[in-house]
């Protein structure tokens, strides 16, 4: 087959079937719609026979043509559109042929509108209703085959041209009378199959396209669902998280003023009494946060929002943390190393949360597990011209002693942005024996650390003594603005 002809077939199945989906299958009609159709057919056979009746009542008859043709004739050809939904290619061969052979039997019934609408509805249901589309080419090349023999024969070996060019006054013009009976009926014809082809297209399109909104709302719903699924997991790891750090701070701080409680309260009453305070505080703070978070949970809306709820901790709260540990005694260290003045006022309030919880698990995994004496809290930031050299490697800060770097000229415009924050926990102690915990601390961690992107280092320290917490999140601008 010439490369031509194969690129004309390719575009008219491309333009009766779908190029994205050629093999779509219509889904079968529903027992409704067959209904349907039989009622319709039904009631198209009454009417269709009623204007028969009226058309002889006119007079429009053909002499010598027996009564009950044209009657059968109708009645044939409509009774077959009660199954053309179910079986639109059957159909649509069988009212082919019965279009012709009827033509012949009575010319009354061909000259008919509702014999020749039957027909063009039962060709549109084949367009519109087929299952198999490759089936349906051949069914409608037999069809148009049949119609263009049908012409032949009738303007070659019939009374056709009689009954045509009867009545008819003298031709006029620069075709023959034949040819223009010929070019006329070919034209209308064309129309007329090449209408019900386009308007059983058209349907035939249109189903699919309901069946592919619909399966776009399912899928769309399905994401929904699992979108909120996703959510309410996210929520309730968060929460957990959240739960995990504040017992675990309060819970070690209490249990560190008990000791030290213990040991002092027949020694220095007045000592006691202060680790009480504290015990006092710090279990008033739990409670307050531990019905912060649970009003979370048994509401519909986020507190978060509203006034019920106490701000979150940012990173101007680690002094205070790092104070509370101090009075429980352990000595604490925070530095802060800015890469460019005010660096770390721009960290999102997101992301000094969880800053904040890092260092704050970070402090109460060294007071249960540790024997250390002494944590170092270093906060940097650091830009991207600057790479990761502006950051310690290893433990080359833990000794730093938190010296800040000196304030440097303003930054240029939009150069003042950090490209990158981190926080890292260092103490001097070894593993206390008996203290393994449960591991959902460090995973709580990594899961914040995770959850902005960043990258996290914990173990012990690869020089001297001691546990070693790095937490590094990079900064993203969006529209100007830190996320």
């Amino acid at each position: 087959m010439a490369p031509g002809r194969t690129d004309t077939l390719g575009r008219i199945d491309a333009w009766l079937n779908d190029p994205a989906d050629p093999l779509w299958e219509r889904p079968r009609p529903d027992r409704v719609q067959v209904r349907r159709d039989v009622v319709g057919a039904a009631v198209f056979l009454a009417v269709s026979l009623a204007m028969v009746l009226l058309t002889k009542n006119m007079g429009m008859r053909v002499d010598g043509e027996e009564t009950w043709r044209a009657y059968v004739a109708v009645g044939l050809l409509i009774v077959p559109l009660a199954l053309r939904r179910r079986f639109p290619l059957a159909v649509a061969l069988v009212s082919s042929g019965l279009f012709v052979g009827l033509s012949y039997l009575s010319t009354e019934a061909s000259m008919q509108l509702s014999f020749q609408a039957a027909y063009f509805a039962a060709l549109y249901a084949a367009v519109a209703w087929a299952r198999d589309r490759r089936l349906l080419w051949f069914v409608i090349a037999l069809v148009l085959l049949a119609m263009v023999l049908w012409l032949v024969v009738g303007y070659t070996t019939t009374s056709m041209i009689e009954n045509t060019f009867e009545g008819y006054e003298s031709p006029e013009g620069p075709f023959g009378q034949l040819t223009a009976a010929v070019l006329y009926t070919s034209a209308v014809n064309l129309a007329y199959f090449g209408g019900a082809i386009a308007v059983g297209r058209t349907a035939w399109r249109a189903a699919l396209q309901r069946q592919r909104l619909a399966e776009q709302a399912d899928q769309i719903r399905e994401q929904s669902g699992e979108l909120a699924r996703r959510a309410v997991v996210d929520e309730r790891l968060r929460i957990a998280r959240e739960l995990h750090d504040v017992v675990a701070h309060h819970v070690a701080v209490i249990g560190i003023q008990a000791g030290a409680a213990r040991r002092v309260l027949g020694k220095d009453p007045d000592a006691a009494t202060d680790a009480l305070r504290t015990i006092e505080g710090s279990s008033r703070d739990a409670v307050a946060e531990m019905r912060s978070l649970l009003g979370v949970l048994r509401s519909d809306t986020d507190l978060r929002s509203g006034s019920d709820r106490a701000p979150e901790p940012d990173l101007a709260g680690l002094r205070e943390l790092v104070a509370g540990h101090a009075d429980a005694g352990l000595e604490v260290e925070l530095s802060c190393v800015e890469a460019r003045p005010g660096d770390l006022e721009q960290v999102p309030d997101a992301l000094a949360l969880s800053i904040y919880r890092t260092v704050q698990e970070s402090l109460a995994n060294v007071v249960r597990h540790s024997t250390a004496t002494r944590v170092l809290v270093t906060l940097r930031s650091g830009h991207a011209s600057e790479g990761d050299d502006a950051g310690p490697a290893g433990d080359a800060g833990a000794g730093s002693g938190g010296t800040a770097v000196e304030p440097g000229p303003p930054p240029a415009p939009g150069d003042g942005e950090p490209r990158w924050v981190e926080v890292e926990v260092v103490d001097d102690g070894r593993p206390r024996a008996g203290t393994e915990g449960s591991g959902f601390g460090l995973r709580g961690i990594r899961e914040r650390v995770a959850l902005h992107g960043g990258d996290a280092e914990i173990g012990p320290r690869r020089t001297g003594t001691g546990w070693r917490v790095r937490a590094r999140f990079a900064l993203r601008t969006r529209d100007g603005a830190l996320t």
